[in-house]
């Protein structure tokens, strides 16, 4: 089991003082310029992460749907099946799991920093209940409508075409950041539903991973470029470090890199999606592309 962390750039120390002080005990499975990579369960090195030292988490945990059943990839049958990490334990077991990661996020958040979380039907509601119950208070629910959704193949209940992700903030009473004048007024051209300098609005309408963003590879559960640049554009500030406690082909990390001035760090239980992130934070890093 290993970790991903990725950091880009970090002014007052307070990131490598994080990974020094609290990290320095495992061995980085990369480092590059602005990136550290290590390999680990999540749990632990969650555990070793200093109270109140995170200003955003992003997390799309396992959906437990490995269940030896079908769905439709590139308009043919395809095992739903990701590996042993998507298995359901049971839902006493999944919902311990879910609490476990929850509580420990909610530990080394910031008062007023924020969590995003991801899911389908079949994992959101368990986390949206622990976040209340780890006294998280919901700033919104957001529905992410994929114009490209794959068909349903059974014919025997409505096509999925969205997931949801919760955003909620530590403490009810801090002030939490949220980016108001960029989410109204900037550019979102891969949003058909997004009106210029109107509102940004709780549904999004964002495709999925485009063929460039596969590459080198690709995650079962891979989520949009676009997706997570809205997300940390929209809810953090330059300095601040963000955290993937699920980091898959590293997305978070990429877009924390293009957006500049974010911290990172990611962590990703299994090697060859580490080796996954570390080609494309690699391909972004020799990129001379970027925001702001």
């Amino acid at each position: 089991m290993r970790i991903l962390i990725t950091v880009c750039f970090d002014p007052i120390g307070h990131f490598a003082a994080i990974l020094s002080a609290s990290l320095a005990e495992y061995n980085p499975f990369l480092t590059l310029k602005n990136t550290v990579i290590f390999n680990e369960d999540c749990l632990e090195i969650l555990r070793s992460i200093p109270e109140a030292s995170i200003d955003m988490i992003f997390a799309d945990p396992p959906y437990m749907l490995s269940n030896n059943g079908f769905s439709c990839q590139n308009g043919k049958r395809a095992n739903v099946n990701k590996g042993d990490w998507d298995k359901s334990r049971g839902f006493e077991k999944d919902t311990i799991f879910h609490n476990t990661w929850i509580s420990a996020c909610r530990h080394i958040l910031k008062p007023e920093g924020t969590i995003w979380i991801s899911g389908t039907y079949h994992s959101i509601y368990q986390c949206g209940y622990l976040l209340q119950k780890n006294n998280f208070h919901i700033l919104n629910d957001i529905t992410w409508l994929k114009p490209n959704a794959s068909p349903n193949l059974s014919c025997r209940f409505f096509t999925a075409s969205h997931e949801t992700i919760l955003w909620a903030r530590k403490e009810k009473k801090a002030k939490h950041t949220f980016n108001y004048d960029i989410m109204k007024n900037g550019s979102f051209p891969e949003d058909k539903l997004k009106k210029e300098n109107s509102q940004m609005r709780s549904v999004w309408s964002i495709t999925a991973p485009r063929n460039e963003e596969k590459e080198y590879g690709k995650h079962p559960a891979q989520k949009p470029l676009d997706l997570l640049k809205r997300i940390i554009l929209a809810s953090t500030k330059e300095d601040d470090i963000v955290l993937d406690p699920f980091c898959g082909s590293g997305t978070t990390a990429v877009a924390c890199s293009l957006l500049k001035n974010r911290s990172f760090i990611g962590i990703e239980i299994d090697k060859k999606y580490c080796e996954l992130a570390k080609k494309r934070c690699l391909q972004t890093l020799h990129s001379d592309f970027g925001f702001f």
